[in-house]
């Protein structure tokens, strides 16, 4: 069976003895995101991984620090962190709450703009996910239609969840562990420049 993402993972292997890996289930510039169901408890999740070919020292450490800051956020509208830590060779990985719908991105281009009550509704929950983060001393850097996932709750409203903690600021240094460093150069850019603010860039 052919390899996903480029990973040595196929679907149907067995991963850290209780994940059945499914299928991929999308793609960034960095990661490689798959379903997978937890054996024992019989319940899907979605697994993060850094694609092979990138990894890094610098990637590692943001994947790492990626999944510490979600980790930290209690709010319903950020992706819950289930887990995190790293396969026998070294990759690491990041267990998810798995979601079901389509990211804002998909949406607009599948479907068009959205109501405006609908839009403002969605980024009012944006806002509270942000809230959350801020005050938790996290702060995302690249939020775009593409990182905002919208999921359907029973009564048909829109849940917005913010994904992709990935390039994110982590300005609490209880939360920066064993690598307190500032992982970003001073000419590095970060972030989707079609999505940045004008200071940002």
């Amino acid at each position: 069976m052919s390899r996903i993402g480029g990973l040595s993972i196929s679907a149907g292997d067995i991963l850290l003895k209780k994940y059945r890996v499914e299928k991929l289930i999308g793609e960034g510039g960095t990661g490689i995101v798959v379903s997978a169901t937890h054996l024992q408890l019989e319940q899907r999740v979605a697994i993060k991984f850094l694609r092979s070919a990138l990894d890094s020292d610098e990637l590692r450490t943001r994947f790492e620090r990626e999944a510490r800051a979600m980790g930290q956020i209690e709010s319903e509208h950020v992706v819950l962190v289930l887990d995190a830590g790293a396969l026998d060779d070294g990759s690491p990985y990041m267990v998810m709450e798995h979601l079901e719908g389509r990211d804002l991105a998909r949406v607009l281009k599948e479907d068009g703009p959205l109501p405006v009550e609908q839009a403002v509704d969605c980024m009012l929950q944006v806002c509270e996910a942000l809230s959350h983060a801020h005050d938790n001393g996290i702060v995302h850097r690249d939020l775009k239609p593409a990182n905002l996932f919208l999921t359907e709750q029973p009564d048909q409203r829109i849940h917005v969840k913010v994904v992709d903690f990935g390039i994110s600021k982590i300005l609490d240094k209880n939360l920066l562990a064993d690598k307190p460093e500032d992982v970003t150069s001073a000419f590095t850019v970060l972030g989707s420049p079609r999505w940045m603010a004008p200071e940002q860039l």
